[in-house]
């Protein structure tokens, strides 16, 4: 009996100081201050992210979250060019950085300053694109989602739809990972798909192209873009082009929680961006205080969730504040 007793109160013990601690951690966080009391490391992240890329603002305001609460120093630069990607990733590692977290968009031009910077001691995480060849590089581990898996999901939700022609629009050249994506649709989808290569940089181009492409061929029922600010381009080329295609795209934003909720989109992939920034700060600081590391030598998947009219309404204020 006493020892039941005692059990109960050791019990209440724990879950009263476990609340205490967990509401501890999130006034501080609320407030902008450090839930733990670790040295203040430096960790830095490069992107092959263009300029105005809004998918990246949310990658961001994940990673500076968990930056406040783990206190880090938090720096960020990114450059759409290959070789500056990874001139950036170099001085980086010449700052002798605590942590190091990289998108592998294109891995090859990638592969040298990666492996310099691990042969550095600097503990890597890649994000987003690149997990096929994350860990040959000497990363921890890869956050994000399979881009084949994420293309398949596309292909399987187009068939669902009935759709029998569609239009993958691919905005970056080069980009594996995109490359991917489409690769995914047109292995599950059981009807046409074409891949229409565009300016991603210049968005009069883009829609320019799409609506010549709608034009041109009127049995193109479904466009499927590869980024959140590319569907709006295309809702505007379907409206000039008198087209009845669908619109569906990779990624959030608020535009396109909208455009769910009216039915101007069919339906949107979401990969997460924001956990993926968070995720990625937290496991260099899980790294650094503990020598964790998640995944198992397999990527740790933050997609794809397919979001359609049904479940826009409850990721809008989400996709407003910048974490969905």
């Amino acid at each position: 009996m006493a020892a039941t007793v005692l059990a109960a109160g050791l019990a209440g013990c724990s879950s009263t100081g476990g609340k205490r601690a967990e509401d501890a951690r999130k006034a501080a966080a609320a407030q902008g201050r450090a839930a733990v009391d670790t040295p203040r490391w430096t960790f830095a992240m490069v992107t092959h992210s263009g300029d105005g890329d809004t998918f990246w603002d949310i990658v961001q305001s994940g990673a500076k979250q968990a930056a406040v609460k783990d206190n880090i120093n938090f720096l960020y630069a990114h450059s759409d060019e290959a070789q500056q990607q990874a001139q950036l990733i170099d001085s980086y590692v010449a700052k002798k950085v605590d942590g190091l977290i990289v998108t592998l968009a294109k891995p090859d031009a990638m592969k040298a300053a990666v492996e310099r910077a691990v042969k550095a001691g600097i503990p890597v995480i890649t994000v987003n694109s690149g997990s096929e060849v994350s860990k040959a590089y000497g990363a921890l581990t890869h956050i994000g989602q399979d881009e084949t898996v994420a293309g398949e999901a596309v292909g399987e939700e187009l068939d669902r739809r009935t759709k029998k022609k569609a239009l993958c629009v691919l905005h970056e050249q080069g980009n594996v990972g995109h490359e991917q994506r489409c690769s995914g649709v047109k292995k599950t989808f059981g009807g046409e798909l074409q891949n229409l290569y565009v300016d991603g940089t210049n968005m009069p181009d883009v829609q320019a192209s799409i609506e010549a492409k709608l034009q041109a061929d009127p049995a193109i029922d479904s466009v499927v873009t590869l980024g959140a600010p590319f569907a709006d381009a295309a809702v505007q080329a379907k409206k000039t082009a008198g087209s009845k295609a669908e619109i569906d795209t990779f990624d959030l934003n608020p535009k396109v929680a909208t455009g769910l909720q009216s039915g101007a989109l069919g339906f949107a992939v979401d990969q997460q961006p924001y956990l993926q920034g968070y995720e990625a700060i937290d496991l260099l600081w899980l790294y650094r205080y503990n020598a964790d590391v998640l995944g198992g030598g397999k990527p740790v998947l933050t997609g794809p969730q397919i979001v359609t009219e049904d479940n826009a309404a409850a990721l809008l204020d989400y996709t407003e504040r910048g974490t969905r």
